[in-house]
């Protein structure tokens, strides 16, 4: 195998976090008596990317946005609120709602008889726990780092060097990570030592300065690439 260890982005890359945000949006709205359209909901989701770009930055934790975005939203739509009582909502209804795509259990499947898998994800503690729980993948993966939990994300190398600490894995040549994020992932990886893989599916153009070593548009052309 040109790659033993395959190391996992969870959201955008194996689950539909946009389903999840949207059906968790949608009753958190509903909890506070206030309106859920789209308008609202691409409002939010302008203010929680931006904030999030931040945690990439080393600016904030995953943690510390968890109730800010909702005071930010609240500000900026001009609504009465309780921020503290709408992010509690929304996390629970994040680990509730969504699914994985189609082929993410088959690509799992295929690979694990012959390489180790992890998953290395930027989240809340409570949001990802739960939805590993609930899909049945935390026996999926040797090794779960969640940033919520560590104090540490992608894309910064120290996530990376904890996961493979704890799997064991001193020589890097065999490691590869897999995630739909230039940004995150891909950089993250970088920032390893590490090979990568940029999960594209919509064939969206890289107008970044980073270069992943391998692209594939389905999870399902993942064997050959790591194979």
């Amino acid at each position: 195998m040109r790659y033993s260890t395959v190391l996992f982005d969870l959201d955008h890359t194996l689950f539909d976090t946009h389903a999840s945000e949207a059906a968790a949006f949608d009753a958190t709205m509903r909890s506070a008596d206030l309106d859920s359209s789209s308008e609202i909901l691409a409002t939010y989701d302008r203010i929680n990317q931006a904030l999030w770009r931040r945690v990439e930055g080393g600016e904030f934790s995953p943690n510390d946005i968890k109730v800010r975005r909702f005071e930010e939203f609240l500000a900026e739509v001009g609504a009465d609120g309780d921020p503290v009582a709408m992010a509690e909502a929304f996390v629970a209804g994040l680990a509730e709602n969504g699914e994985l795509y189609s082929d993410s259990l088959a690509t799992l499947e295929a690979l694990s008889p012959a390489c180790r898998l992890a998953l290395i994800t930027n989240g809340l503690g409570s949001v990802q726990r739960g939805r590993l729980r609930r899909l049945g993948l935390e026996e999926r993966f040797e090794a779960v780092s969640i940033s919520g939990e560590l104090g540490m994300s992608k894309p910064g190398r120290e996530i990376f060097d904890h996961t493979l600490t704890e799997l064991g894995v001193d020589d890097r040549s065999g490691v590869v990570m897999v995630g739909d994020s230039l940004a995150s992932d891909i950089r993250g990886g970088s920032n390893a030592g590490i090979q990568t893989v940029w999960f594209n599916p919509n064939g969206l153009p890289n107008t970044t300065d980073v270069e992943p070593t391998h692209e594939v548009r389905g999870l399902d052309e993942l064997f050959s690439v790591v194979g």
